[in-house]
């Protein structure tokens, strides 16, 4: 399986790896987030973000916090109002859960990460740094299954704003 996933699911798609590694034949990370072991998705992001969803969280009857306006991702028209139209909350718990695993064990799986470049989505920066760390994971990131960095001149939604250059992507990791 090629596992892509974007955004919060880096936390997803590093678990999978972590816990059933030997069924993927790679792992792509679409502007997503790739933290370090015990982490949790706020770590990233700055202490204004953090406490904004938070606070949101607490808010909200199901505590979840509002996902952002698609002009952030690049997205204006159509494009922006269909993503409008199908955005949801995002459950406040996965925000503040810590992610255990084994960077080695995730390590073993070889790893594209696609850095979308035009607007860079700002709760990406320590993600797109990392993966250009050849010390990130103790040295497992550079090393293991491999890994690789491409960029994308399209902001954080390709699948909407750059499908064929994605799918092409994709389909190279294959």
């Amino acid at each position: 399986v090629v596992l892509a996933v974007h955004s919060y699911a880096g936390m997803l798609g590093t678990a999978v790896a972590d816990r059933m590694g030997e069924r993927l034949r790679h792992l792509v990370y679409v502007d997503a987030v790739v933290p370090q072991p015990g982490e949790m998705w706020c770590s990233t992001h700055s202490a204004a973000t953090r406490e904004a969803r938070i606070a949101a969280c607490e808010a909200s009857p199901d505590y979840a916090f509002p996902p952002p306006d698609p002009s952030a991702f690049g997205l204006a028209g159509e494009d922006h109002a269909w993503v409008q139209r199908r955005q949801v909350p995002h459950p406040g718990h996965t925000y503040t859960t810590p992610l255990p695993f084994d960077a080695a064990r995730v390590a073993r799986t070889p790893r594209t990460f696609i850095d979308c470049t035009r607007p860079a989505l700002a709760t990406i920066d320590t993600s797109r740094q990392r993966v250009r760390d050849p010390g990130f994971w103790g040295g497992h990131w550079a090393g293991g299954g491999g890994s690789r960095v491409v960029e994308l001149a399209t902001g954080h939604d390709p699948m909407v704003s750059a499908p064929r250059e994605l799918a092409g992507l994709l389909a190279a990791c294959a």
